[in-house]
């Protein structure tokens, strides 16, 4: 559908508030994950809509769903817990950040089924598991928190207690209470809000009630990029964490030391 004259007008707005947003602050050393907070907070306020992925995020879900059977399928063929740490990871490739509807995203989810874990700390891993009584997992995105579900149903299995951690406000595709309890997730742990709506894990965004969770848990497993980036500006050393992810762009692929679009488990 073509744009109005009004809507073409609000667009080139909200473009140079951002554009003067950035050329007042972005500088080398720059938060990424903060910026990028900032920039979808400025659309939110000029538009009016606290949720502007919101159509996104229902047809995530629907792509999601529609191939929950094929992976159910793998995993009744492989009930390795390698084969569940993948299929969260193929869940992660779920992202309109990265992703438009107009892109093969069917495609790219069926060859991605096809692929092995690029780095795969799967034996410490299990050991993180069978060692601690607790874990805290960040989720990522709607649509992926689907295919959350099968490793969280998993990581039961080592008689852990889950804490899951969602988005306290709509940010991307990024899942929020609603969508996590549409899709099932108390199912397997309390569910808690990190207390932002930010792009990624934003450390000084936190509310003191979700510092409080963090901190007091030791074992972590991370989603996605945007979690990657902010966890690792900020001192793990006390942690046992494993990040879960799709290196959807060359500069995380860079920084991490693999090829685009390699699907990862590692530990930091």
């Amino acid at each position: 559908m073509d744009l109005s004259t009004d809507d073409e007008k609000l667009k080139m707005e909200i473009m140079g508030d951002i554009f003067n947003y950035l050329s007042q602050t972005f500088k080398e050393g720059t938060n990424s994950n903060s910026t990028g907070s900032t920039m979808h907070a400025i659309i939110k306020q000029k538009t009016g809509c606290e949720d502007p992925y919101y159509q996104e995020k229902i047809e995530s879900n629907k792509l999601a769903l529609k191939y929950l059977d094929d992976v159910k399928k793998i995993i009744k063929e492989d009930n390795s817990l390698e084969n569940y740490v993948k299929i969260a990871i193929i869940g992660n490739i779920l992202d309109f950040g990265a992703f438009t509807l107009d892109d093969d995203i069917e495609s790219v989810i069926k060859n991605s089924l096809k692929k092995d874990l690029t780095i795969k700390d799967i034996e410490d891993f299990e050991n993180s598991l069978k060692t601690h009584d607790r874990v805290l997992y960040l989720v990522d995105n709607t649509g992926e928190i689907v295919f959350d579900k099968l490793l969280l149903a998993k990581i039961k299995e080592y008689s852990l207690d889950i804490t899951i951690a969602v988005k306290s406000e709509p940010i991307l595709n990024d899942a929020c209470m609603g969508e996590a309890l549409d899709a099932g997730l108390d199912e397997f742990g309390d569910i808690v809000e990190i207390g932002a709506g930010t792009v990624g894990y934003v450390d000084s965004k936190i509310s003191d009630e979700f510092r409080e969770i963090f901190d007091s848990h030791k074992f972590i497993i991370s989603k996605g990029m945007g979690n990657y980036e902010g966890l690792t500006e900020i001192d793990l050393s006390n942690k046992d964490i494993y990040f879960l992810l799709c290196a959807k762009c060359n500069t995380i692929s860079r920084d991490i030391g693999v090829n685009l679009h390699d699907m990862l488990l590692f530990k930091k």
